[in-house]
């Protein structure tokens, strides 16, 4: 098992550098973090914390060279010295060759389409006349969405009709961001399949999950989805094609939509353990940061069996409140049986902020919400 002397290196010490960090010291890896803020969640897990901001090139060749893997939470990095790095041997996964491509829209959807991968039409557009012509094209509404840097929800724009042109521009940042114009899947279902790819090119995809958005920041993921066999079965082989396109390896999560026919189209792919994977943690033989430690360091994927129904609801900071984070309600939560409760240490609560997470298991998915339903109720997250 030499691999478990490996050392890791995570891009990001956030709550999904912190998950991936839980899973990293079960298995007795050593694990160095480089993130900006001093105090960030995976900060008390960690051997060694590089306080550096994520574009100082330095301080990501230092992770680099202190470490035999490196790895990432979140997508806006410069992939270009992971590149470097990866021409000198160092070890980057997913690749930095990957990354570059999912990290802008527009190519990640060309990709996409060259492999004949379900999307939505879409166009690239530099200017309000390039946006009115697409409105034309693809009728109102339809998207537009700035091709690099949006999370969240941040960085789109839904045109319901030409009078939203400059607004949309402008919202988008008036060209300053390369930007693209999308048709409107006319979808009746956010679904996500979560898939994971070793070294070796084994790939275990994991059940389909149905997501509930809320002003576009997920609020509940349901699993399984309440789509017909059929639908689940393409959604999972979809995920699978995209796992081969992009040769990732790691976790990856295919976002899709389903029509009322049950087709599916795919709507971005991440390259990383996603907010809607949360659910694997108690649900599944084997969680999305687990595997994600597994797959990066060479050890045999696992199983990613679901064990029982299962629905996550994310836990925001509160409206109207920003400061010190403070916690009310969490009794009431872990009273809920089958529920589990995950608070990641943000020293900060900021309305919409993602500060947590509930996960409730039980007999079916409609008690599993039921039961979450109470439990988010019952808890809040605000600044002091």
């Amino acid at each position: 098992m030499e691999n478990i002397h490996k050392k890791i290196g995570i891009i990001g010490g956030g709550q999904l550098g912190k998950m991936m960090i839980q899973e990293a010291k079960k298995m007795g890896f050593t694990v160095i973090v480089l993130d900006p803020t001093p105090k960030c969640p995976a900060h008390t897990l960690v051997d060694e914390h590089i306080v550096a901001d994520f574009d100082d090139k330095q301080a990501i060749r230092t992770l680099a060279e202190k470490t035999d893997v490196v790895t990432y939470e979140f997508e806006h990095i410069d992939a270009d010295i992971l590149q470097t790095l990866e021409q000198e041997g160092k070890k980057i996964y997913p690749t930095a060759k990957s990354l570059k491509v999912i990290q802008n829209k527009y190519t990640q959807k060309k990709l996409l389409l060259e492999h004949d991968l379900p999307t939505p039409p879409f166009c690239e557009v530099a200017s309000k006349e390039d946006i009115a012509k697409a409105g034309e094209q693809y009728t109102y509404p339809f998207m537009l969405k700035s091709c690099t840097g949006g999370y969240d929800g941040k960085g789109n724009f839904v045109l319901e009709s030409k009078e939203d042109i400059a607004k949309a521009y402008e919202a988008l940042g008036s060209g300053k961001l390369p930007l693209m114009a999308e048709k409107f899947f006319p979808f009746i279902m956010e679904i996500s399949v979560l898939a994971c790819r070793g070294i070796n090119g084994d790939i275990q995809v994991y059940p389909v999950a149905e997501n509930i958005h809320k002003d576009s920041i997920l609020d509940e993921t349901r699993v399984p989805a309440n789509i017909s066999q059929q639908t689940t079965q393409n959604a999972m082989n979809l995920a699978k094609k995209v796992m081969e396109v992009f040769e990732g390896v790691g976790m990856f999560c295919v976002e899709m939509f389903v029509d009322k026919d049950g087709n599916v189209s795919v709507n971005e792919v991440a390259p990383r353990p996603h907010n809607s994977g949360h659910y694997t943690i108690e649900a599944c033989v084997t969680s999305q940061f687990e595997q994600h430690i597994r797959a990066i360091t060479a050890l045999p994927l696992g199983s990613p069996e679901l064990l029982k129904p299962v629905v996550m609801r994310n836990i925001l900071g509160e409206e109207n409140s920003a400061g010190k984070s403070h916690i009310s309600g969490a009794e009431q939560v872990l009273a809920v049986s089958g529920a589990f409760l995950h608070i990641y240490g943000k020293e900060e609560s900021r309305p919409k902020r993602k500060m947590g997470h509930i996960t409730v298991i039980a007999d079916s998915v409609e008690d599993a919400s039921q039961k979450a339903k109470i439990a988010k109720d019952a808890i809040k997250i605000y600044g002091v």
